[in-house]
């Protein structure tokens, strides 16, 4: 906290405006909401939840890893949905620890769920966000997930991701798509073995989740379903609940976070909502544990965390023309020049900077002391699936392992 202080006291300074060190203070966090008691889904925030609003388009340039999550959200679902919100961090951050040709990729997720009617999709597939790097929007749509009587079509849902999400034409691109349910694999007027015939010719990688008995996914086709699309076969229960290994960093990684969210400035018509949805998002990661805040706290110190659509800081540092046309600016930024308005940004970026820095080097020390206790910790299904299979399948694409160094 004193950083951040001495950060905006040098703001002060460089902007000769004579404002006062809180009325500066105050602009910055002028959209930043106290901290969130309890959780907040995606359905109360009507203008971050439709599905055409989010398929990013990437200009990067970079290799991408897309990953698409159908989950079977019927009735008797509603353990594979709580392991779903409790491993997402984690398991985006072991994706955040991969590179190729020396880049870390782009990183963009899409979510479908299907088997319920509760919204009146079409085969009660509903498209919940297209491929998007905004992982609290991931993570709210999670977190506004129930579970409701349907049926289950697994080679239309597969067919329906196939054809709306924008795989990109890059063939050094990862392509997956993880499918997970419980009922028989042949149900619905698609047949699974079309559908996977279709994801080969795109390229994409099919991975099956069976929620229950090793066998009864066999025979139900689960297995055959992840062979004919060259992907892997796993089964979880579903009803386990995630084991967390709690570490003598996770306090000191939780206060950073809240020194870190300080830093974000809100333009554009959705900044205010995206802010409180970044906050909120902190709030459902700590309703699950305080391990799972500090997953979801090493998430925003990477450089897969971008805001681009809405945050001043990252989007200034993907085009710095934006400066010259944001509009919807917090109050002490709405009357500055360009230039004034650059200087500040470029300070609340290094101290950001500094920020995650220091919350990446305590989670070195996190990961060691979790490494010992994992020995003796229950896998978590979910998560443990995905990981080994991507983990496979993006070391035979050219992905390999970051090198973190010392």
């Amino acid at each position: 906290m004193r950083r951040l202080k001495i950060t905006l006291g040098l703001l002060v300074i460089a902007t000769g405006l004579g404002f006062s060190y809180l009325q500066m203070q105050a602009g910055f966090r002028l959209f930043n909401p106290p901290a969130v008691q309890s959780p907040i889904a995606a359905g109360a925030f009507p203008s971050l939840t439709s599905a055409e609003e989010v398929d990013d388009k990437n200009t990067s340039g970079k290799n991408a890893i897309r990953v698409a999550l159908l989950l079977d959200t019927s009735g008797s679902m509603q353990g594979l949905i709580a392991q779903a919100k409790s491993q997402l961090w984690n398991i985006l951050n072991e994706l955040t620890r991969t590179e190729k040709n020396g880049e870390e990729p782009l990183l963009e997720i899409a979510l479908y769920e299907y088997g319920n009617p509760r919204k009146g999709g079409r085969n009660q597939i509903n498209k919940l966000s297209g491929f998007t790097t905004d992982m609290d929007l991931i993570s709210s749509q999670l977190f506004s997930l129930t579970t409701n009587g349907g049926e289950e079509y697994c080679g239309q849902i597969l067919q329906t991701a196939l054809t709306e999400l924008d795989w990109g034409n890059n063939p050094d691109d990862l392509k997956i798509i993880y499918i997970a349910g419980n009922e028989p694999f042949t149900q619905g007027p698609v047949g699974y073995d079309v559908a996977c015939r279709q994801a080969v010719e795109n390229d994409v990688i099919v991975n099956t989740i069976f929620c229950g008995n090793y066998q009864e996914g066999v025979n139900t086709y689960w297995r055959a379903g992840a062979v004919d699309a060259k992907g892997t076969y796993t089964n979880i229960d579903h009803n386990q609940e995630t084991a967390y290994i709690q570490t003598p960093y996770d306090e000191k990684i939780n206060e950073l976070n809240t020194q870190l969210n300080a830093t974000y400035i809100p333009y554009g018509k959705d900044g205010h909502l995206k802010l409180q949805n970044q906050s909120m998002q902190d709030a459902n990661g700590k309703l699950q544990s305080t391990a799972n805040l500090t997953n979801r706290t090493v998430f925003k110190s990477s450089k897969a965390y971008k805001n681009t659509s809405w945050d001043l800081a990252d989007a200034y540092q993907e085009d710095k023309s934006i400066l010259n046309r944001a509009d919807f600016l917090p109050d002490t930024l709405q009357n500055l020049s360009v230039e004034e308005m650059e200087t500040a940004i470029q300070q609340v970026i290094q101290e950001r900077e500094t920020i995650q820095n220091e919350i990446r080097e305590l989670d070195k020390k996190r990961r060691e002391f979790k490494k010992e206790k994992k020995k003796n910790t229950p896998k978590n299904g979910l998560e443990d699936s995905m990981l080994k299979s991507i983990k496979k399948q993006a070391k035979e694409k050219g992905f390999k392992e970051k090198n973190e160094g010392p």
